[in-house]
């Protein structure tokens, strides 16, 4: 049954939404040259850009060209590679576990069978938001394979609350909640078919400012359009790894004290991001004897800071 959904979507989306394939490849085509695809396992396959050796891994609802910011300067101190996570972007959206611990395993699988074909002995590995809270899962299974782990903004660190003040949220946004709960999280944008497009230019006029000094037009709009607007694979597989209001299933912080002690940890936070920093300092304080550094900047976008990342992945900021 389970598959019988996921193919009836599949056929359904494409003549509801104006997207494909093709246009996802023209809009980040804009934005991005000189790519690959990476082939694993079952046929499915990771879109890359080939450089090395820190290793870029986006969020929810996110892909590589929204890296084009910081590829020039990251790459001034060393080659990077960039992919799009297994059921996003440009990459294989095959169908997940719907296990959390699966799903996770699934992500986790795939990009050990990437760097293997790619050849990556060690690496740098950055993640933002799901790419952070995967990156840990990573480490903690592959640790001979990270030199160092920097997490921008990770998502799925704390766990859910016992006693959660539900009432500090609104009612409209619960009302809102309790909707779309069996859906995914970007599914209004694939249910608005047409309007989709400019849904995207309005509830999220922000990234056009953010990406002004790159783009005077709708390029970033039009790209973050096509990339959720198609299967939501991955987006399946994050929606079995939370619970509600957006708590991992699986919190990274009842894990993270596995990570070897010699692997060095950086966290970096926007000062008026939506993810809270104490997850940082909680790592920071149950590990004295680990180099783990938190860094809190101001504004919303550290994802954007490359010096810092820079500095942070040389190894030349030591103190929080």
């Amino acid at each position: 049954m389970a598959e019988e959904v996921h193919s009836w979507i599949a056929n359904w989306l494409p003549s509801w939404c104006p997207t494909s394939p093709t246009q996802l490849k023209d809009a980040e085509e804009k934005m991005l040259k000189g790519k690959q695809h990476i082939c694993i396992s079952n046929g499915n396959y990771l879109w890359t850009i080939p450089r090395m050796p820190l290793v870029l891994l986006h969020g929810l609802g996110g892909g590589i060209g929204l890296w084009i910011q910081n590829l020039d300067a990251l790459s001034s101190c060393g080659p990077v590679y960039a992919l799009d996570l297994l059921g996003f972007g440009r990459s294989s959206r095959p169908q997940f576990s719907t296990d959390p611990e699966g799903a996770e395993e699934d992500f986790v699988s795939a990009l050990e069978e990437w760097r293997q074909k790619v050849g990556l002995e060690e690496m740098v590995l950055l993640g933002h938001n799901l790419g952070g809270y995967l990156s840990a899962a990573y480490t903690l299974k592959y640790p001979n394979r990270v030199r160092h782990l920097l997490l921008v903004e990770p998502w799925g660190f704390p766990a859910r609350p016992d006693n959660p003040n539900h009432y500090s949220i609104p009612v409209w946004i619960r009302a809102i909640g309790a909707f779309m709960s069996p859906f995914n999280q970007l599914a209004g944008l694939r249910l608005a078919g047409p309007l989709g497009p400019m849904l995207v230019k309005t509830i999220r006029s922000d990234f056009k400012q953010k990406y002004s000094a790159v783009f005077n037009d709708d390029t970033v709009s039009d790209y973050i359009y096509h990339l959720n607007a198609q299967t939501p694979s991955g987006e399946t597989a994050f929606r079995n790894m939370t619970v509600p209001y957006g708590w991992a299933k699986r919190p990274m912080l009842e894990r993270i004290d596995g990570v070897r002690a010699d692997i060095p940890i950086s966290f970096i936070y926007g000062s008026r991001s939506s993810i809270d920093s104490n997850s940082g300092y909680e790592v920071k304080k149950t590990r004295p004897d680990a180099e783990i550094v938190v860094t809190l900047l101001s504004g919303e976008f550290a994802i954007f800071d490359s010096g810092r990342i820079n500095r942070m992945r040389e190894g030349n900021m030591r103190q929080s």
